[in-house]
């Protein structure tokens, strides 16, 4: 049944789907679908605002409207639903890379092997606004990197925030505006760049030092150059310089 009452409106433009207001509803009327946060069934939300705090867009507001009233029944079931289903299947998006997640990595909690911390990890799906790049020490990996290097998790994975994607085949300048989005709003610790010795991989690095220098941020940096063999050529470790914003 439909009422005249107050509920959360999401603003699509202003949305980045970053996922932060989703943890926030504890009625888990909030999801990240298609990149953008979306009330998923009016009856969830119990229009309270919980959730606005947490957007670091100012997207989410309170309106009155008419639209189905709050079901506190339904959002227990709905809930425990969730929780049964998140045990068995993939998110409610599907692909993992579609919606924002951190966990503990298996490396850590039982002897695992994986060290991995979060979804997504693709440069271009990985939004600046992302909890889980908030003082993180980041790896930056280009994609062969990670089958040619066999101790890719326990050697570079393992506390780190990992960025992965292909300078060859992916927007360079879309790479360098990612990455200045970050700098400016993430703090970064520190920067472990991870490349392959072949040439179109060189470029990377470079990506991000426009980025810092675009950002006005000085992040400690090291690249390592991985052969096609899967050996450490060589580790570079850049100090700290004056980085000069490129336009």
């Amino acid at each position: 049944m439909k009422v005249m009452r107050k509920i959360i409106e999401i603003d699509e433009e202003r949305c980045d789907g970053c996922g932060e207001c989703v943890p926030a509803c504890a009625e888990g009327a909030i999801e990240v679908v298609d990149g953008k946060a979306r009330v998923v069934a009016e009856k969830y939300c119990d229009g309270l605002g919980a959730c606005m705090g947490d957007c670091p867009n100012d997207a989410l507001r309170i309106v009155e409207r008419e639209a189905e009233d709050f079901d506190e029944e339904a959002v227990e079931v709905y809930l425990k639903e969730k929780e049964k289903n998140s045990e068995k299947t993939l998110p409610v998006a599907g692909c993992p890379s579609s919606q924002i997640q951190t966990f503990i990595p298996t490396g850590v909690k039982d002897g695992g092997p994986s060290n991995l911390s979060h979804w997504p990890v693709q440069i271009h799906l990985i939004q600046p606004h992302a909890p889980f790049l908030k003082g993180a020490d980041l790896l930056v990996a280009a994609d062969c990197t990670t089958v040619a290097y066999a101790n890719f998790h326990q050697d570079y994975l393992k506390g780190k925030v990992v960025m992965m994607g292909c300078p060859k085949f992916d927007d360079v300048e879309a790479y360098i505006q990612k990455f200045t989005d970050i700098f400016k709003t993430a703090e970064i610790k520190s920067i472990t760049v991870l490349i392959m010795e072949v040439p179109c991989c060189s470029g990377l690095p470079m990506m991000i030092e426009r980025a810092m220098g675009t950002a006005k941020k000085e992040i400690p940096m090291k690249t390592l150059v991985i052969s096609t063999r899967g050996e450490v050529l060589k580790n570079n470790e850049k100090p700290l310089g004056n980085l000069q914003a490129i336009g």
